[in-house]
């Protein structure tokens, strides 16, 4: 019994030797996978390789394509070699619906399944598909779009005492919030929604295409609705930033001007609302589809037969996973706590000239962690 147990284990090695030594064999195309996953516990998207400290969504991917077999161990250490880029560079808890990877990798039968049986089940690959050989996931998408799922009591007035449950969002006021969120639309100087941006840095003009918030709904007694925002490309913390703006300004903290103001070049306290509720939705890749979509040769980069897929997986890993933590952290609750602390009248020059609010500023520092931070 034991010599068989002994014989089985000597073929099933065996096998997987010998489909390994076939993996080796087949040609590396280039491809791109479609990426859904729940960033909660993740420092981000971007793998830190040498430093373990800090697992990334990358951490987990990278290990499941060199057990399945698809990429050489090697490659795993140095990404470089299997051309790898990512779209959008999520920040720390931050999830995917739709986020684009590009590498090389080799074609092996059920690349999916095998991928997938690797990795954690709240992250998946979706789709794959056969690229060009000089496709670069980064630069060739035209634009990004997010969305910000949050509890609608954000908007608030301040000076009305609310119970969190019992709120509910007036007409009115979604119509002020979507007021105040097409103004960003068009280019702007985004540099006071970034940290290390200067007002002069050429880097710092974004060109958003729309910005709205939808319908709320109510799940487990508290009313959420979802900001949806599309743009070309967006610093760190922009879209965080940008809707932290809109809530202090419908919240009564600050006067709607700040938003001119924050676009000229002085220094102005923009407070960056939780990343708890930001997923990646949708890359877009319009001019390489316009151009290589249809060639014969190529598919376009687009994800209809996905599309059930991807709303499956929103509903059981990244929803459940914003409202729960919602319900125990107050994540939102809390940072609506801080929004008192932040100077929304006083520029950086004011603010140094005058002693008292010089204080102040260095108190909401200490504070806040809305400054020059990265998570």
């Amino acid at each position: 019994e034991e010599n068989g147990h002994q014989n089985k284990r000597l073929k099933s090695d065996a096998d997987e030797e010998d489909a390994e030594d076939q993996n080796k064999k087949l040609p590396k195309r280039k491809v791109v996978l479609l990426m859904a996953y729940s960033g909660k516990g993740y420092h981000g998207m971007q793998r830190n390789v040498g430093s373990s400290q800090f697992k990334t969504i990358e951490d987990d991917l990278v290990s499941a394509l060199v057990q399945s077999g698809c990429i050489p161990e090697n490659h795993g250490e140095d990404m470089k070699k299997m051309s790898f880029q990512r779209c959008a560079r999520t920040d720390k808890g931050v999830s995917a619906a739709g986020q684009i990877v590009s590498l090389k990798v080799r074609l092996i039968d059920d690349i999916l399944e095998k991928i997938n049986n690797h990795l954690p089940s709240h992250i998946r690959i979706l789709g794959l598909k056969r690229v060009t050989g000089g496709f670069n996931s980064k630069n060739k998408c035209d634009a990004r779009t997010y969305s910000y799922m949050l509890p609608t009591f954000a908007f608030a007035h301040k000076d009305h005492d609310v119970q969190e449950e019992l709120y509910r969002l007036d007409r009115e006021t979604l119509e002020r919030v979507n007021k105040l969120l097409a103004c960003y639309k068009g280019t702007h100087n985004f540099h006071n929604f970034t940290s290390q941006k200067g007002p002069r840095d050429p880097s710092a003009k974004r060109y958003i295409m729309e910005m709205y918030c939808g319908e709320p709904f109510v799940r487990e007694n508290v009313e959420f609705a979802v900001i949806q925002v599309k743009g070309q490309s967006f610093m760190m913390h922009q879209i965080r930033k940008m809707i932290g703006l809109v809530i202090a300004i419908v919240k009564g903290y600050a006067a709607e001007s700040i938003m001119e103001r924050s676009w000229g070049e002085e220094k102005v306290d923009v407070p960056k609302a939780p990343g708890l509720g930001l997923v990646l939705e949708k890359v877009h890749f319009e001019k390489y589809n316009r151009r290589f979509g249809n060639d014969g040769l190529h598919e376009p980069l687009e994800w209809t037969e996905e599309e059930e897929k991807i709303a499956a997986f929103k509903e059981q890993y990244i929803y459940p996973t914003i409202i729960n933590t919602e319900r125990e952290e107050k994540s939102m609750a809390n940072w609506l706590n801080t929004l008192p602390i932040h100077d929304f009248n006083s520029s950086a020059v004011e603010m140094q000239t005058n002693n008292k609010d010089s204080k102040k500023s260095s108190d909401v520092d200490g504070s806040d962690g809305c400054g020059d931070d990265s998570d």
